[in-house]
Parts: C-alpha cells; structure tokens; sequence
C-alpha cells in the first residue's frame, strides 16, 4: 500500500503547472493534499479532467483559504470530514478515510505565525486530535497521520534551529504536543527509520532557500505503534517541484 500527501499550496495552480501528474502517475493507494485553496466547484472543465482518481474533498468556508482533499483507489470502508468540531472543522483541515485496517488523518495543521491568537488555536486543535486518537486507540483502531503538521518535531528537521527558537512551527510547546503524540502510542515513522538523516519537505520561497537547503520537515506521517512492522520505507521527494512543500510518501505491506 501506498500512501502520498502533499501540501500542493493551491490545488488550482497546481494543475495549471500539470504538478499532479507525478502524484497520479506513482499510482498511490491513497493521495492525501493540503492547502488546496478551492471548492470543487470552483474547477473548471479541463481542471476536473486532471483528478484521476475518486476523492473526497473538504474545503474551507473562507473562499481560497485552507482545504484537504484525499484521492483513493479503492472506496473506503468509512469516510469522515471533519474531525466533529465546529471550531476547527470550519477551516477545512481534516479528511478521515478507513481502509486496510487503519484509519489515515488527511490533515492541514494551522499555521501559527500569524498572531499568539493562532498558536493558541493550533495548539487547541492538537490537543482535540489528540483525545480523538486516545479514543481510537482505546477501541482498538490502528492509526495513521499524515500533511503538513506545521511543526518541525527536533533540531535535525530545519537548518537553522537556533534563529527559529521563538518562530512559530519550533516554538517549544508546539514541539511538546507532537512529543505527547508519540508519547500516546505513535512513531515518527521517518525519523524512526532514518534517525540521522537531514531532509526537508519545505522552503519558503524567499532568498531562494530551496536552492540553498534552508528548509523544514513538517511534512509527515505519525503512525500506531502496532503498525511498524509492516512498513516497509518513507520516502521524501525533495526533488518534485510544483509547490513550496515536496511530496512524502509511505510504503506498507
């Protein structure tokens, strides 16, 4: 199984630089975006033509703002927008889809940096995911997280840590609570297996940081302890372009 999410930072202007067709053409179970920035609606014709796969589209309600669409290719046995709260559901950030045994979160984390007001927020929506996933766990559901997480969980995940300490996406409670996620039973899939390794999923598009290799991994995928012995690699496509972020994929048996 094959599962890919991309922050693609505007799904309109994705198409229109053809930046789907490398997701399409790796055949992927599941294909998780974030940011699309769209209604369905809102695609024309020739737009609409491009989605090769069925998919499941939750958009924001501010128009061009926020939104998670998941692609699949076989149905799911259970879709879910929304994670069932209004505070956080009316931003358009969470997909929920159960298949093969586990249920994947297609989520957009918010972004801090605009205001204390939004950390606080974004902080409140880990921690409502969080109790969520308590009580999945509880029942007995296997879990997988996935998009853009907006926190770089350690030093090694951006190039400079020190000048970030204080910048939102390394501020050190929001690095806490993606710590308490993997203190309630899940892994960094990646940094489990390549526990050394410097990669990163995204550049702001200033000073040409994406050229220079100052860049962040916010981009991952969280997953139930139980689930690790059937992964089999994550791989980071640093070299795909199309969007300030790259593609990350998971590959499980």
């Amino acid at each position: 199984m094959k599962i890919i999410t991309w922050n693609i930072n505007g799904i309109r202007a994705a198409l229109g630089k053809d930046a789907l067709e490398w997701a399409f053409a790796q055949q992927p179970d599941v294909l998780c975006l974030q940011e699309v920035k769209a209604r369905p609606e809102q695609l024309n014709e020739e737009q609409r033509a491009q989605l090769k796969l069925p998919h499941v589209w939750n958009p924001a309600q501010r128009p061009g703002y926020s939104g998670v669409t998941s692609f699949y290719k076989q149905q799911p046995d259970e879709i879910v927008v929304g994670m069932g709260n209004d505070l956080f559901d009316v931003e358009g950030r969470v997909v929920q889809t159960v298949q093969a045994g586990c249920r994947l979160f297609n989520i957009y984390f918010p972004n801090g940096q605009r205001s204390l007001e939004r950390v606080e927020y974004k902080l409140a929506f880990y921690a409502h995911l969080l109790e969520l996933c308590d009580e999945l766990h509880r029942r007995g559901e296997s879990i997988i997280i996935t998009g853009d997480f907006n926190t770089a969980p350690m030093p090694i995940d951006l190039k400079n840590p020190k000048q970030n300490e204080k910048t939102s996406g390394f501020l050190p409670e929001e690095r806490e609570w993606v710590q308490k996620f993997l203190d309630h039973g899940f892994v960094d899939v990646y940094r489990k297996l390549y526990p050394e390794k410097v990669q990163y999923t995204w550049w702001t598009y200033r000073l040409n940081a994406r050229q220079r290799g100052i860049g962040w991994r916010i981009d991952y995928f969280l997953i139930s302890e139980n689930l690790m012995p059937r992964i089999k690699d994550v791989i980071i496509h640093e070299d795909v372009m199309g969007s300030d972020h790259c593609p990350v994929e998971l590959v499980l048996e």
